[in-house]
């Protein structure tokens, strides 16, 4: 007995249907699988110039993109319900065609659809889509916008159902930060650069702009009417080139000048309207975390933020260098001098510290733990603010303060302000 044999009592009229049906599904599933990588294979790029043209097309996949999940879902259901009428309608065909012994009508129908599957319905359109995903998800756009309103029910079922299950399954695997910072201080690998770098990253999306932001009183700025020559010599004189610009005093800003933009009128006279150069500032509040900062600045190419209060009025600023030195540490260049390091270890538990550094990297350089001064701490953000809360008073030099374990002395003043506090910790 043959274990596949021809069916001789085959009417060619049987399968003609049949056979133009799966040869449509197996297009139609060729098509869902090449949506699925032409969406998803978009850039950011890709996606920017979109949102910019004005066409129909261009329109609804950008409409499209702006709820991922649920153009997956419909992708997948739509795709789902083609491939699984794709396999009823060819099994019937081989059946029809030809008589199989036992097993082998399983064995035959599974190398044949999945072969049909694997090479039209998958490989190759991916392979093709993905070679222009600007162009084939202009081609998609509308087919799927239909599509997505047509399966919403399904594609609801199907998205409610896995965030559920991606909730449950990552319920035992939930971690905590602080489970995170012990863990890199008990391991004894690695460097000490390299436990500071994961020490970084473990603390960043919890660090917030006003710990690393210059505070208002260290900003360098130029005045809005400054003539040129002004202008020239505070660019020579502090080697910034990315320069806020204010009108009345620093809670009006009214723009930032980027040195690269002078450039083609360096020697331009004062009567040279440099004012026309200021690219529009860029208002952070201070209460900010430093990755969603971050995000910012790659999305609006930007390298500066005005750090503001509740009220508007200027606090600080803050730039891409700073966010990223929480990370990889202290980031210098030609243009830095000693004068910028916040602070000195002149001992093995003496230091000689600049008063305005934030109090969070006051007490991770000592090495304390990150609350060690709260309860004396009140609403200080800086070192010199911390000396004032102990206090109760102006600060003045030659003062001498001691709090849990740490002998703080005034070192020098500028006028008025805090310059300098040497801190000696109780070994």
């Amino acid at each position: 007995m043959n274990l596949i044999s021809i069916n001789e009592s085959l009417e060619l009229g049987t399968i003609i249907v049949p056979s133009l049906i799966s040869i449509i599904l197996l297009m139609l599933s060729a098509l869902a699988s090449g949506s699925e990588v032409a969406f998803f294979s978009l850039t950011p790029n890709d996606v920017e110039e979109l949102e910019s043209r004005s066409d129909s097309a261009a329109q609804r996949v950008v409409d499209l993109l702006s709820n991922p999940d649920r153009l997956l879902a419909t992708i997948l259901v739509a795709n789902n319900m083609v491939n699984i009428c794709l396999v009823i309608m060819v099994t019937r065909v081989i059946n029809s065609i030809f008589i199989f012994s036992g097993v082998w009508e399983f064995v035959f129908n599974t190398v044949i659809i999945t072969f049909l599957l694997l090479l039209f319905g998958e490989i190759m359109p991916k392979v093709f889509t993905q070679s222009n995903p600007v162009k084939m998800s202009l081609f998609f756009s509308g087919p799927l916008k239909f599509l997505r309103w047509l399966l919403y029910p399904l594609a609801f079922i199907l998205i409610r159902t896995s965030s559920r299950v991606s909730r449950f399954a990552s319920k035992g695997a939930e971690i905590s930060i602080e489970e995170l910072a012990d863990a890199v201080d008990i391991a004894e690998t690695g460097s000490e650069e390299e436990q500071k770098m994961l020490s970084g990253i473990i603390s960043f999306g919890q660090t917030e702009v006003v710990e690393i932001m210059h505070s208002r009183v260290d900003i360098t700025g130029l005045e809005y009417d400054a003539k040129y020559s002004e202008v020239r010599k505070v660019i020579v004189e502090t080697g910034y080139s990315r320069i806020p610009v204010y009108g009345d005093d620093l809670d009006d800003v009214r723009g930032v000048l980027y040195v690269k933009d002078l450039l083609p009128y360096i020697a331009q006279g004062d009567d040279f309207e440099w004012q026309t150069l200021l690219r529009k500032p860029y208002f952070v509040p201070e209460h900010m975390m430093i990755d969603d900062l971050l995000k910012e600045f790659q999305k609006k190419k930007i390298h500066i933020a005005i750090v503001v209060d509740e009220y508007g009025a200027t606090q600080g600023l803050v730039s891409l260098e700073d966010i990223l030195e929480e990370v990889v540490g202290e980031i210098t260049d030609e243009s830095d001098d000693d004068e910028d390091k916040l602070y000195e270890k002149i001992g093995e538990n003496t230091y000689i510290f600049d008063a305005k550094i934030h109090i969070g990297e006051f007490i991770r350089a000592i090495g304390f733990d990150e609350d060690a001064f709260s309860d004396v701490e009140g609403h200080a953000e800086t070192l010199a603010g911390l000396m004032m809360e102990l206090k109760r008073d102006l600060p003045r030099r030659g003062d001498e303060l001691q709090s849990h374990g740490v002998k703080f002395f005034i070192a020098t003043m500028d006028g008025r302000r805090v310059d300098k506090i040497k801190v000696e910790v109780d070994a």
